[in-house]
């Protein structure tokens, strides 16, 4: 049973977004309105997936993403939204969460980016994935292997990378969460299909990421 932790202040959307996920016959959702319990609910029981509102009186969703994964490091966190995510962008990115679906989202589409989730894939609707590129967060480069897409925060890291710096180094540099870098490092990695600094380093220097 994939059990799942959906936190949102307003009951009727929880409620209602709860029975849609719950005709999954294996999905459970527990269901909290207040940011306050979710720290007794992570540190007592395990959930495959979170699901996190944006737009919370007492927390947002993106700063409620960075307490948990400071607890529960390997935690999947989908941002649960009725609003435009792109310019939040950098802070999604910052958050450390894997990935985000709209309140309008379809059933199809809910399920799907939740499935997905859990296995750290990220849904990105083909219009918004234009439209990051449009307005520069992300930059696509061709290569043998097919695309890499990195953010502009990527972008800094591997810049960071080729000097030789230390993760502690980075993270101090560029004024971002150690626990992020991490993260963003095994994005690059993947996107750039290499296991270490070191090749990152020079398959970024092959596709002209790197200013000298």
């Amino acid at each position: 049973m994939i059990n799942i932790l959906l936190v949102d202040d307003h009951p009727l959307v929880g409620e209602g977004t709860k029975l849609i996920i719950e005709n999954e016959q294996d999905m459970i959702v527990h269901f909290e309105t207040s940011c306050r319990n979710v720290f007794d609910r992570i540190q007592n029981d395990k959930f495959e997936v979170m699901l996190f509102d944006l737009q919370m009186p007492e927390i947002d969703g993106f700063e409620l993403t960075k307490q948990v994964l400071k607890i529960v490091p390997a935690a999947k966190i989908l941002i649960y939204t009725g609003f435009d995510i792109l310019p939040h962008w950098e802070l999604f990115i910052e958050s450390g969460a894997v990935g985000f679906v709209s309140k309008t989202a379809t059933k199809e589409q809910l399920i799907r980016a939740i499935r997905c989730a859990l296995n750290r894939e990220v849904v990105i609707p083909y219009s918004f994935l234009k439209e990051l590129v449009r307005k520069g967060h992300i930059t696509v480069e061709k290569n043998a292997s097919g695309i890499t897409i990195l953010n502009d925060r990527e972008k800094e890291i591997i810049q960071e990378l080729a000097k030789g710096k230390t993760n502690r180094d980075i993270a101090q540099a560029l004024f971002i969460g150690q626990r992020s870098l991490e993260y963003s490092l095994t994005n690059i990695f993947q996107k750039l299909g290499v296991q270490t600094r070191v090749e990152a380093v020079v398959k970024a220097s092959e596709l002209g990421l790197i200013i000298n």
